[in-house]
């Protein structure tokens, strides 16, 4: 019998198993402040729909809390939270910020959801804790308009907070692996053309990308996610990942196109709109035709990012259901 593992290296390899993996993830919304809750969440749902691997999705303030963000549920049906409080506001306030420790507060309680999580779902299923890059945890630190202010105004100040926010989310990458993850879910949010021309990009995200990456190279599956459009996709091509997901079926390159430029895996697929306003034979529709476009090789069956809570569960059932008739 195939396991997850296997049937995931063998997409890595641009092979294909018994059948192509599969995986989709959401936020939990008021689970997600609590590490047993979210532990607890994030297992049920694995139980609900056996995905190949479990991505961790805490609020995205987890990393931020301990330097004093504030933030709330609202009610937004993508599971994310709204930050109430930011703590940069002026320039210096870049340098003021201090490392974190990863053994305390919000990130020791990180920590422990995945060893709750761990614990509750054996050891067969890979399990991978999402990451922000730098630059996205820099946004919510100080919000988009006022941290490329700053980034134009005060670039020594403002890469003075990057390397800080580096070396704490290397600390806990190092933490996180230590605890028997398998890899890290690793978010990019600002390599958009839309944000930065690539010499911007090169100079305050990529050289702060590398070094996470880098410190999470001994792991095994570890995901690079590029968020929103107007991609850096040439990005996907040299940094040392074993898997590719961005939004294909919303942004170019699409999925085929995707994979000729890549050597690793690509996961998606599946629109996220058809999960959430389609019906299951939409989504089965989607699936086959992706998984039809590589013949099923090189690819986890999945979505271009987190499934908004509102996506019916017949809807998730059939996306899951798809592989098996691969």
């Amino acid at each position: 019998m195939t396991t997850k593992r296997e049937r995931l290296e063998a997409a890595i390899a641009g092979d294909i198993a018994d059948r192509p993996p599969v995986a989709l993830w959401r936020h939990f919304p008021v689970d997600d402040q609590d590490p047993s809750t979210l532990a607890e969440a994030s297992a049920e749902f694995q139980r609900m729909y056996d995905f190949d691997f479990i991505k961790v999705t805490p609020a995205s303030s987890f990393c931020l809390r301990d330097w004093g963000v504030e933030d709330d549920w609202r009610g937004n049906p993508e599971g994310t939270r709204d930050y109430m409080r930011r703590v940069i506001h002026d320039a210096d306030d870049w340098r003021q910020l201090n490392e974190l420790d990863p053994e305390s507060g919000s990130l020791a309680r990180q920590l422990r959801c995945l060893e709750l999580i761990r614990e509750q779902v054996g050891q067969d299923v890979p399990i991978i804790q999402t990451i922000f890059s730098p630059l996205a945890q820099a946004k919510n630190l100080a919000g988009q308009d006022k941290m490329l202010a700053h980034l134009n105004r005060d670039p020594e100040k403002f890469k003075a907070g990057l390397e800080t926010i580096t070396k704490s989310t290397i600390a806990f990458v190092e933490a996180a692996q230590a605890r028997g993850i398998d890899g890290i879910f690793y978010a990019i949010q600002h390599a958009s053309f839309n944000i930065f021309d690539r010499q911007g990009y090169a100079k305050y995200g990529e050289i702060y990308d590398q070094r996470i990456i880098d410190a999470a190279g001994g792991m095994w599956l570890n995901v690079l996610h590029l968020h929103g459009d107007a991609l850096m996709f040439d990005l996907a091509e040299v940094y040392p990942v074993q898997v590719v997901n961005w939004h294909d079926r919303e942004t170019l390159p699409d999925l085929a196109d995707g994979k000729r430029r890549i050597s690793v895996a690509v996961c998606g697929g599946i629109c996220r709109k058809t999960l959430y306003l389609g019906n299951p034979e939409a989504v089965r529709i989607e699936a086959t035709e992706a998984i039809e476009s590589l013949n099923g090789q090189g690819l986890i069956l999945g979505t271009g990012c987190v499934v908004p809570v509102i996506a019916p569960r017949a809807n998730l059932k059939e996306a899951r259901a798809c592989v098996d008739f691969a």
